[in-house]
């Protein structure tokens, strides 16, 4: 892990990038996880293992993701394993569906903000459109991990 980030991160949220990224969350493997999900960009190298630990009311007890490579992925990878604690898959996906619209420009962080919180910082990429698949690989993931958890369950 390099110490300097790879896209600018000046401003009010670049610490909170920088905090995730130097100081991931959530790293402990999650034994029986009840959902299991690993993506890969071959592209640039980044890569996401994700696990996902359900209480009796089917919410996120535990939450395990490991990322490796850009400071985005990992930062965005840690942000989202700490927003998971407490939260149904139903909320999870919708907390998805407002971090893509985000990144996309489809939708301002004002007024969703407190919903994705740590998540808004990450709004500055943006300005880096190629690295917006690098902050949203750790949700397609999680997407593809809930999915997959549904269809085993029916």
């Amino acid at each position: 892990m390099t110490s300097l980030p790879d896209v600018p991160l000046g401003g009010l949220y670049g610490h909170l990038i920088l905090d995730h990224y130097r100081n991931p969350r959530n790293r402990e493997p999650v034994p029986n996880a009840d959902i299991e999900a690993e993506e890969f960009n071959p592209f640039c190298g980044d890569r996401i293992a994700l696990q996902l630990g359900l209480d009796s009311e089917g919410r996120v007890a535990q939450a395990c993701s490991r990322s490796e490579g850009c400071s985005i992925i990992q930062a965005s990878a840690s942000m989202m394993a700490d927003l998971a604690f407490g939260k149904s898959l139903g909320e999870l996906e919708g907390l998805a569906e407002l971090f893509r619209s985000m990144m996309r420009g489809e939708r301002s962080s004002d007024g969703i903000a407190e919903e994705l919180g740590d998540l808004k910082a990450l709004e500055v990429v943006r300005a880096f459109p190629v690295r917006i698949k690098c902050a949203l690989l750790p949700w397609v993931a999680l997407e593809e991990g809930i999915a997959r958890f549904r269809k085993q369950s029916e």
